[in-house]
């Protein structure tokens, strides 16, 4: 899996931090952000994420190039409704036979028999198909959920935090769980002080499933490193 953030809103931090603070001072905002730029408030921000005043949040957007995610994994993320997501089209593009391995099946070779012919056998059907002159957009219709796939994906941080507190949980499913861990480093090299509360509830206070999972991270660290 292949993460790298194509963009982001400049001046993340400062620009949350003015943005609060224009509904309490008669200051233009550009001399807010200004200030903001010369001497950010921390403090604001956090007492902002913790009291849940988040609207400041969506004025900062961070865009996300995604290489090698199953569609198993694509599925669960476009749940996340308040995004905006381009994906390769199987209507469009020929299927090859890059299928995304889950750990558990990788770690028995037996396992790792089965599933690599289903899929082979998936495949060659599928070319079969194509051969014949069946549209790619039908004979897709064969290919199991694990193929790899590209796409884009646009997030504004407060949705940001609301899915790296889901998908961080260590009862998210594997992938998207990794996918997560890899945006939340690139958001925090770029705006360390909005996401450093960012993540599942037991690293800052309390589990938020019904269920938990009796495997708490300790920190930030353990989580960060995977």
């Amino acid at each position: 899996m292949d993460i790298v953030l194509l963009s982001h809103t400049p001046n993340p931090d400062a620009l949350i931090a003015a943005a609060a603070r224009i509904c309490y001072r008669d200051v233009a905002a550009s001399e807010l952000l200004k200030s903001e730029g010369e001497n950010l408030s921390r403090r604001l921000i956090a007492e902002l994420f913790r009291s849940g005043h988040m609207s400041a949040f969506e004025h900062v957007s961070f865009t996300f190039g995604i290489d090698g995610l199953s569609r198993v994994a694509s599925h669960q993320l476009v749940r996340h409704r308040v995004a905006s997501f381009n994906q390769q089209s199987q209507r469009y593009v020929k299927m090859n036979d890059d299928v995304i391995i889950p750990p558990s099946v990788e770690r028995n070779d037996d396992a790792k028999k089965i599933f690599l012919e289903a899929a082979r056998t998936a495949q060659n059907a599928y070319m079969k198909l194509v051969e014949m002159g069946i549209p790619k957009e039908d004979a897709r219709f064969l290919l199991p959920h694990g193929y790899s796939t590209r796409l884009v994906m646009t997030m504004n941080a407060r949705e940001l935090h609301h899915f790296f507190g889901l998908r961080l949980c260590r009862r998210a499913q594997w992938e998207i769980h990794e996918l997560a861990r890899k945006m939340l480093v690139l958001c925090r090299e770029k705006a360390p002080v909005i996401f450093a509360l960012a993540g599942p509830g037991c690293i800052f206070g309390q589990c938020g499933e019904a269920k938990s999972c009796g495997k708490p991270y300790n920190d930030m660290g353990e989580l960060l490193q995977g």
